[in-house]
């Protein structure tokens, strides 16, 4: 349908939408018009894609001086689905207007997921697939076969797209990754760097998180976008999590291993270029006199690194410092920094330091100042450009060195180093790891919200939505939590309390252990198999915990027991695994047969998976899945939210942990046509301090009949709820609460 939504007419592709819908379009079109970023909180399954894309697309058509719409999401799946959604939306202004839409839509991701070269294709990894790329697609390898094509094998579609030049272009349309990779079949060209190429051109882009919010992959991909951008990041209630992973590093035993290898084999290449062409590192000399930031643009063709790891406005636009602009000097540099590394690992208790502490003994026992760090890493990327290193993956453990350096040397606020030498939970395995962590979340999305004029940041689990600005340090426009209207009371969110022996039930440190609240949970899911028809989604807060229990009920024969009812299903750290399980449950649920699906909170299949229709009747959120509270990374950064953003460390536990157990129990619902029953299985969830941190759309759900059940409560309630979900779905009634076309341009008018 066609509407007005105040001055704006809003292209929106099916003929009905929920009345939040509207309410979503409204508060997202005063950010717009505020030039401002927002935070929506909307109800799961209520159509918050299509929503933002009808509305943002419409605002672009009427305001041409907006720019692209960047959309970010964070798996593959998500992306497919987003464009999906816009070539119907696409499909539908054009029908209306009468003329084909000029616009470019195009999703980007990684090498390994856009590649058409067999041999490419089918390397394991991303890093391995990048590697041989850049053998195929180097400046040097390809200046090399002009005069030896025999002895160098080259990438066809690289070559077709760079022959080509500035004719190899997109047609105007919306392309999906296989859609591009179709199109780059057809035409001989490199889908990869075409759609690199196609982002200065295109209207609507859809990537993931990390080409945006992390600064190796974001100062290559999106640093040409303009300000008059907007920004959408969708599913974003871990969008903190993200921010810390993009600035973190992780260095163990065999990493360091790995850079000492590494630091041996650059030698041995520095060595054989100063006898076969002395000239490259003379070259490469007087451009580091010069300054890196005068080095020109990024180079064209298939052999670009990632970018600096530090945010732009803190890289230093200056000449390299003398001590590591020869490459043997730098070599030397690098062992000495990795040497130091390695006695540190070997460290017998934990310590936890700032930079500057950090960098104070590395001065004292290395002699290796803060800024020689800081040029690490470009000045090693500089080096591996000039001795033409193309194996990258063999360098791995080097360039994560070089990370760790760049970014120690450049922050002395919003980090921590954290050595430790064995996991806690795990005293007796040895595991020594130094952990650079970066403790603000702030810090990588700031240069986001001052280059872009407009961010958004939406989710359904976004609750309580007053701490994102805090924790992310930004000040929203428009700040708005939307409800969920139902014809009929399609979820129903119950509070277990107690077991079947009316003994209370939680996975508190304390209680997790006891056999009695082992065997409660284990004949809650025993009897709500046999009450619940189709698929049970179970979650547990954590891997560990999960497998201890899986156990015990298997030594009380309560597995047994499930299995007499359904079949069971268990999420490993397996990715392979864990989707073989899922293809199965999914068919045991089509065959009539029913299954459990054991999974874990913070765990793929909570992040990813929707459980919807008879796929997820019900969903047992086993306790509060907080973070490991012991974990002095968490420490630390509770340390750092209390001093500089004022959140006490009981506020913020509370509301990351809660913000979990929603996005799990959100996994059931994906429409108003769909139902679920979501079981909150412990006592404190009864606590106004937890409920009140749910969603509104589940918090206000929860009956106070439905706040302390026990177990033989909580049946009667599943029975009652799925016999009146078992009835006809009356879609007329349905229809009457939906918004028309004539209804919307009515209220318009009035």
């Amino acid at each position: 349908m066609k509407f007005q939504l105040e001055d704006l007419t809003v292209y929106f592709p099916y003929d009905r939408m929920y009345p939040e819908q509207y309410r979503y379009m409204l508060e997202l079109k005063h950010s717009l018009d505020a030039k401002g970023h927002c935070l929506l909180e909307m109800p799961t399954g209520t159509g918050k894609t299509v929503t933002l894309l009808s509305l943002i697309t419409s605002y672009q058509l009427q305001h041409p001086e907006v720019g692209k719409l960047v959309y970010c999401t964070r798996t593959v799946p998500e992306m497919e689905k987003v464009l999906e959604e816009l070539q119907n939306l696409i499909s539908f202004r054009e029908r209306e207007l009468g003329v084909k839409a000029p616009i470019l839509a195009l999703g980007l991701s990684s090498r390994k997921n856009m590649c058409i070269h067999q041999s490419v294709r089918e390397e394991v990894s991303r890093e391995s697939v990048d590697a041989k790329c850049r053998k195929l697609t180097a400046s040097w390898v390809r200046e090399k076969a002009v005069d030896k094509p025999s002895d160098y094998e080259l990438c066809s579609f690289y070559e077709q797209y760079e022959a080509k030049g500035a004719e190899a272009i997109l047609p105007p349309g919306v392309y999906t990754l296989d859609d591009l990779k179709v199109f780059g079949q057809q035409k001989g060209w490199c889908p990869y760097f075409l759609a690199r190429h196609m982002i200065s051109y295109a209207n609507v882009i859809v990537y993931n998180y990390q080409y945006m919010l992390d600064p190796k992959v974001s100062s290559l991909v999106s640093r040409e976008l303009e300000r008059e951008c907007v920004v959408v990041f969708d599913e974003a209630h871990n969008i903190d999590n993200v921010c810390i992973e993009a600035l973190s590093v992780n260095l163990r035993q065999q990493t360091l291993d790995n850079a000492t290898r590494s630091i041996a084999r650059l030698k041995n290449k520095i060595e054989e270029a100063k006898a076969t062409d002395a000239q490259r590192l003379s070259d490469e000399y007087n451009r580091l006199v010069r300054g890196l930031a005068q080095q020109g643009a990024i180079p064209q063709g298939g052999e670009e690194w990632l970018s600096n790891p530090a945010l732009p406005q803190d890289i230093l636009q200056e000449a390299v410092p003398g001590n590591i602009r020869r490459a043997e000097h730098f070599m030397a540099f690098l062992r000495r920094f990795v040497e130091h590394l390695k006695e540190r690992l070997g460290a017998q208790q934990f310590q936890s330091e700032n930079p500057t502490s950090f960098l104070d003994k590395l001065r004292n026992s290395s002699q290796i100042d803060s800024k020689s760090l800081k040029f690490c890493y470009d000045r090693l990327q500089s080096l591996m450009k000039t001795l033409e290193i193309i194996d990258t993956d063999d360098y791995y453990g080097l360039q994560l060195v070089a990370d760790f350096g760049t970014l120690v040397g450049t922050y002395d606020r919003g980090f921590a180093i954290i050595i430790e030498p064995y996991d806690e939970r795990l005293p007796s395995v040895p595991d020594p790891v130094i952990q650079l962590s970066c403790l603000d979340s702030s810090l990588a999305v700031r240069p986001v919200f001052d280059k872009f004029q407009s961010v958004v940041i939406t989710s359904g689990t976004l609750s309580p939505i007053d701490l994102y600005p805090k924790i992310l340090n930004f000040h929203p426009v428009v700040i708005q939590s939307l409800n969920m209207t139902l014809v009929r009371d399609c979820i129903c969110p119950v509070i277990l309390t107690k077991g079947a022996d009316q003994m209370p039930v939680s996975s508190a440190f304390e209680m997790r252990d006891d056999p009695g609240v082992v065997r409660n949970y284990g004949k809650l899911l025993v009897d709500l198999s046999a009450v619940v028809p189709d698929g049970i989604v179970c979650f547990f807060v954590s891997y560990l915990y999960m497998d201890k229990i899986v156990s015990q009920w298997s030594d009380m024969g309560i597995l047994r027991d499930i299995m007499q009812n359904k079949l069971v299903f268990i999420e490993t750290q397996d990715v392979v695994e864990t989707t073989l399980a899922l293809d199965n449950y999914r068919r045991a649920c089509d065959c009539g047969r029913g299954a459990v699906f054991f999974s874990v909170a913070r765990g793929k299949v909570a992040e990813g998976i929707d459980f919807d229709r008879h796929y997820g009747r019900c969903v047992v959120m086993f306790g509060v899945p907080y973070q490991y509270t012991l974990s002095r990374i968490l420490r630390a950064r509770l340390e750092y939210l209390r001093e500089t953003h004022g959140v006490s460390e009981s506020d913020f536990l509370a509301f990351d942990a809660v913000r979990q157990a929603a996005q799990c129990v959100g996994r059931v619902i994906r429409s108003k046509a769909d139902y679920g029953l979501m079981v909150l299985a412990d006592r404190r969830y009864a606590r106004a301090d937890k409920r009140d941190k749910l969603p509104a759309w589940i918090s206000q759900r929860i009956k106070e009949a439905h706040m302390h059940l026990d177990e033989s409560m909580l049946l009667a309630v599943a029975r009652q709820f799925m016999r009146s979900m078992a009835q006809p779905f009356d879609g007329a009634t349905n229809s009457q609460m939906l918004l028309t076309e004539e209804r919307l341009n009515s209220m318009m008018q009035t």
